[in-house]
């Protein structure tokens, strides 16, 4: 046995930091690595050391092997635990790491190489006599191959990368016509992500839940389950919820499923952290093995909870030769737990990622909370990486229990900035089908309406308005020099009033008020209310509005208003100035990058034709693609960009002359 004392974490963020907590309870030196754009996060100030490894691009830093391996040499490490994403299920990574003396907190290089490869994983499960969804798995990937495999297939059809997962390299195609641009995007976005372009195709099953078995083994050869996690609710091919025990598991499914996942780790030999995917069929009964992820999986949380194991020192644990400390009938669920994955995205944009400053960051104290996170107050959200601010993991002693809690967090948690996909989450927890865990992969799509989610009532609005006009009168009673003992917005007739005027979800908010000694008359849309400051400390407010008083959180930036209530979540409002600037007008027939991106391809050149719907530009954010298409004919005047060049959101890229 080789005992561990120094680890180096070939990752980054909530992971990272993960990583570091049991390391530090286990006496064991954390050494991180960093990317320039990390410079200043959390978890590189939470490890023990940390070496700088080069520029953001992950191809740069966190995906090259040779500053990996040479940080690890440098800081005389035993080890390296590569976390999820990025190397963590790289065979190639895994075996250099053997060469080189270092240890791999991970299975054998040999068992991430068999698994590594969803199609060679699921022609193996097959000879184990455990069911597969069908599809075609060949070694020919020429799209000419692909193309004509589809079309046996079926539509829809599912084409997925097979190196890695989390959602890249996945589209889903129902016509014809999709089929060959879903392949080269499939395997850009693969390659790009995995270093590995190879693609499955197999049938779509449409009405499915996916549930997956936690797995472990040690080097004696010793494997066991540790029960299932749900996780059905998904947003482009991504978990967004994960839950155990499953909704709809029984002791005689668990005990069928949990078989199917051991039968597969033994015959692999498999030792260390690992998953066994399947589709479940609610309608017949039936499951299919997906797939096996030779790492720990990002919701790992919802399994410690319920089994109360550390699965981080676990892994330390089997890769220093350790036996397994526990043996299958001693593994129990423990009440429920559920996680729920808080991302910097724009929902009503198809989750597009979004990027900015959150300038505050804070979750309500609650028992059976647990939040593994990336940021703090402060913290920069990059273009660079996966858009995840924060897992909020809440655990209790029945799914009702739970759920309560989870939307109490909901409700006091504060991230004032970056938009997030917050006011989508709740709405998730709240639906009745929901609740009742009446639910499949597909969900999201058919029962949320995504363009209603942000929407706000109008006494919603006109709260906020309200809270905006005091607190910013407060800020400029601060500020004030002269005549102090006059009012701030005093005028010689009583009964005229101020005006300020607010944007709130492109809608304009005019708000007349007067103040007294008494406090303030509000007046919106000829709505009068009566409101008065109750208190004031720093970024917080406690306001009275005809009786009812809150407490609202408010930073400004500018003319930018970040506000949270428990009544309202994290909003933002603008406020008009005095002497507004006029808006530049945008130049006709432009393209502009919607979001933060790096250019991918170019579909196009000036002085070309194109149609409605031509694909023009496909451009990379956090990991994801998006095509950027023609909105109608035109002919190509300029293109502005190059392939590889990072710009900015509203960053035009090509100007088209519209016929």
């Amino acid at each position: 046995m080789k005992r561990i004392n120094i680890i180096l974490i070939a990752n980054r963020g909530e992971i990272a930091s993960r990583i570091i907590r049991t390391c530090k309870k286990m006496g064991i030196t954390s050494v991180v690595v960093f990317s320039e754009v990390d410079k200043n996060a959390p978890f590189v100030r939470q490890a023990d050391l940390a070496v700088h490894i080069g520029e953001p691009e992950p191809i740069k830093s966190y995906l090259n092997q040779d500053k990996i391996i040479t940080a690890a040499k440098r800081v005389k490490a035993d080890a390296i635990h590569p976390g999820y994403g990025f190397l963590s299920e790289n065979a190639t990574f895994a075996k250099r790491c053997f060469n080189e003396g270092i240890i791999f907190i991970g299975p054998k290089p040999e068992v991430i190489e068999a698994m590594g490869s969803k199609s060679r994983a699921k022609e193996m499960m097959e000879e184990l006599g455990v069911a597969v969804v069908p599809g075609y798995r060949g070694e020919d990937q020429s799209d000419i191959t692909l193309k004509k495999e589809a079309l046996k297939i079926g539509f829809p059809l599912l084409i997925k990368a097979t190196a890695g997962g989390g959602g890249k390299g996945m589209r889903i195609v129902h016509e014809e016509n999709e089929i060959l641009s879903a392949i080269t995007s499939a395997k850009r976005e693969a390659k790009n992500a995995f270093g590995d372009d190879e693609l499955l195709i197999e049938k779509y099953i449409t009405s499915g839940r996916h549930i997956e078995f936690q797995i472990f083994g040690d080097q004696q050869g010793n494997i066991i389950h540790l029960l299932e996690r749900e996780c059905s609710i998904q947003r482009r091919y991504q978990k967004v919820i994960e839950e155990s025990p499953s909704p709809v598991m029984t002791d005689t499914l668990r005990a069928s499923m949990g078989k199917a996942a051991v039968t597969a780790a033994k015959a692999l030999k498999y030792d260390n952290a690992g998953t066994v995917e399947f589709i479940f069929e609610e309608s017949t009964g039936n499951f299919y093995f997906l797939e096996v992820n030779t790492r720990l999986q990002v919701e790992h949380t919802v399994t410690e909870e319920i089994t109360g194991l550390d699965l981080v020192k676990m892994q330390i644990e089997s890769a220093q030769g350790i036996s397994l400390q526990i043996k299958q009938e001693d593994v129990k669920s423990d009440g429920y737990a559920i996680e729920a994955r808080l991302y910097a995205e724009d929902v009503s944009n198809n989750f597009a990622p979004a990027i900015g400053k959150v300038y505050k960051f804070e979750f309500p104290k609650i028992e059976g909370l647990r939040v593994e996170s990336a940021i703090e107050s402060g913290s920069e959200i990059s273009m660079y990486y996966d858009p995840m601010i924060a897992k909020i993991i809440i655990k209790d002693t029945d799914r009702a229990a739970t759920h309560s809690k989870l939307e109490y967090v909901f409700q006091y948690l504060v991230c004032q900035g970056t938009i997030t996909n917050l006011t989508f989450l709740k709405t998730l927890v709240k639906h009745d089908d929901f609740r009742k865990g009446i639910y499949d992969t597909h969900f999201i799509g058919k029962q949320i309406n995504l363009s209603k989610i942000d929407e706000l009532a109008d006494e919603q609005i006109n709260e906020i308005g309200i809270a905006a006009t005091l607190y910013s009168w407060c800020q400029r009673q601060k500020s004030r020099r002269l005549l102090n003992n006059v009012p701030s917005g005093w005028r010689n007739n009583f009964y005229e009033y101020q005006k300020e005027i607010f944007h709130i979800n492109e809608q304009k908010l005019i708000i007349k008020y007067r103040y007294d000694e008494e406090g303030f008359t509000v007046l919106i849309n000829e709505k009068e209310y009566e409101a008065a400051i109750i208190m004031i400390e720093n970024n917080g407010i406690r306001i009275s509005i005809n009786g009812l008083q809150q407490e609202y959180s408010i930073m400004s930036i500018g003319n930018t208003f970040f506000i949270h209530a428990n009544t309202l979540g994290n909003l933002k409002i603008v406020q008009q100035d005095r002497f507004p600037t006029k808006e530049k007008e945008k130049p006709k027939g432009s393209y502009e990058s919607p979001i933060p991106s790096q250019v991918i391809k170019i579909h196009v050149a000036s002085g070309d034709k194109i149609k409605e719907g031509d694909p023009l530009i496909v451009i990379s954010s956090m990991k994801m693609e998006n095509i950027l298409v023609a909105n109608q004919d035109g002919i190509v005047e300029e293109v502005l960009v190059e392939e590889e060049q990072n710009v900015e959101a509203g960053y035009v890229l090509l100007k088209i002359n519209e016929k």
